[in-house]
């Protein structure tokens, strides 16, 4: 009898753990890349600053405006009555004035201003397109950090759903055998107390996935499905550190939107110098004016003057204030270039550092998982001869659990550390990472609109507000 027991706790044993081990593969529904082109098409936080970049292609309009002429048309319609008393008698009038006039000045120079000032607003909306690329690689970086979380999550749910048939299996064993004489209360109590623990970091394992799943679709836009454990080894990860750093330095947006933005600074200051040079202008006007008095039906003015301004002190001074205030701002600009080199060189080497850290981690935790299979199986044999308690089989069983766990935990910190390097070194786009075929290009909006004269409406032909669809090359899509 007690023979039999033994047997049958052993199979139930044995057939729970092999189901730790046996844990299937589901069916690819999405991959990282799917995930990944589903959040660079949905994110609101993207098309937000791509919008921003759209306000700031505006600014190149609003400079090269300097070099137009300014026309305005007036027009005027009254009724207008005289009354004069004189010695030689008293005299009325009413006429009906009206008239039109027409006025254009024409900037002839102004002492660099709008040429500086177009300059200045290019280098700022090449600033803005690296902030644009910024924005990018860290919704993608969320995506990723998304998706690695729920299949992390679902691997955890999974494990703690097979301890718990272990930790079943274990107490039905242990109710049998205490049925028999063969273990005490103690053993019985200790396998229910072991089995609620398992049921609680059951229902925890379920609240952190349920979790992850509503951040993954905050992050790409829909629910997960049957996602696929993702390959973290990717391409784009440098081969050592010095080529990271060296990438780093060069590519990353911060870096490059600092280098843009000192061009804005520089180009700032001269054109605030010009306000100091002479300026020239040249005006024209016609007029026409009818019924403004009884002896006139109509009067008609043309004008053509060309006028020349020499500052000799303007604005009481403002002017060499804003001046000397522009340069001291390019000067902290060219500091913040060495500084966001500093700080991408330190991201790079820190992002370097944590993933061969988990990639090491990784390796301790497989060395763990293969070490306490064998212990507990070497256990359980014991414990059949009583050299063992129930106790430490069950110990034993955590300790596989745990280390499960742990690389679980390890495989998605190596995922989420490997595109941080990618992101780091400035090269995480979905172009890069070939997580879209339809690519958003900034420089389409702004060949529209930096030459653009006239015209107040933002939406385009084809009723697009937004160059969403655009071929590689930046041509629109039909």
């Amino acid at each position: 009898m007690r023979a039999r027991l033994r047997s049958r706790c052993a199979i139930s044993a044995l057939l729970a753990l092999a189901g730790i081990f046996a844990i299937p593969s589901s069916g690819s529904a999405e991959t990282l890349i799917d995930a990944l082109s589903s959040a660079y098409q949905y994110s609101p936080t993207l098309d937000a600053e791509r919008a921003r970049q759209r306000a700031r292609d505006e600014d190149i309009a609003r400079a090269n405006s300097g070099y137009r002429p300014d026309i305005n048309l007036s027009a005027s319609v009254g009724r207008q009555g005289t009354w004069t008393k004189s010695p030689a008698g008293n005299s009325s009038s009413v006429t009906s004035p009206r008239g039109y006039g027409v006025n254009l000045v024409q900037p002839v120079f102004t002492g660099f201003q709008v040429t500086n000032s177009v300059n200045a607003a290019e280098a700022t909306d090449r600033a803005g397109r690296e902030t644009l690329r910024n924005t990018e690689q860290q919704v993608l970086l969320d995506a990723v950090t998304a998706y690695g979380d729920v299949v992390r999550d679902q691997a955890i749910v999974k494990l703690n759903e097979n301890n718990l048939k272990f930790l079943d299996a274990e107490l039905r064993a242990t109710q049998d055998r205490f049925n028999v004489g063969e273990v005490t209360k103690t053993d019985v109590a200790q396998a229910q107390a072991r089995r609620a623990a398992g049921q609680s970091d059951l229902d925890q394992a379920r609240a952190n996935l349920k979790s992850s799943r509503a951040i993954f679709e905050q992050v790409v836009g829909h629910p997960p499905s049957n996602l696929i454990e993702p390959n973290p080894n990717t391409k784009l990860v440098p081969r050592n550190v010095t080529d990271a750093v060296a990438i780093g330095t060069k590519e990353n947006p911060q870096v490059v939107q600092a280098l843009y933005s000192e061009q804005a600074g520089r180009f700032s200051v001269d054109q605030i110098r010009g306000e100091l040079l002479p300026q020239a202008q040249l005006e024209a006007g016609w007029s026409d004016s009818f019924d403004s008095s009884e002896l006139i039906d109509r009067g008609s003015t043309a004008s053509v003057v060309g006028r020349v301004n020499v500052p000799i002190y303007p604005a009481g001074g403002e002017v060499y204030a804003r001046l000397r205030q522009a340069k001291h701002t390019h000067i902290s600009l060219l500091q913040q270039i060495e500084e966001a080199r500093s700080l991408t060189q330190s991201q790079v080497v820190q992002a370097w550092a944590q993933l061969q850290g988990f990639k090491a981690q990784a390796e301790s935790d497989r060395a763990s998982i293969t070490a306490n299979t064998t212990a507990l199986e070497g256990v359980k044999e014991e414990e059949r001869v009583g050299q063992r308690t129930l106790l430490d089989v069950l110990n034993a069983q955590q300790e596989l659990l745990q280390s499960q766990v742990n690389l679980e935990t390890t495989k998605r910190n190596i995922l989420v550390a490997s595109y941080t390097l990618v992101s780091a070194t400035g090269r995480l786009s979905v172009s890069e990472v070939g997580a879209a075929t339809e690519v958003y290009h900034p420089e389409v909006h702004y060949e529209e609109v930096r030459r653009k004269w006239w015209g107040i409406d933002i939406t385009h032909d084809d009723g697009r507000r937004e160059h969403m669809d655009v071929r590689d090359d930046g041509t629109p899509l039909k």
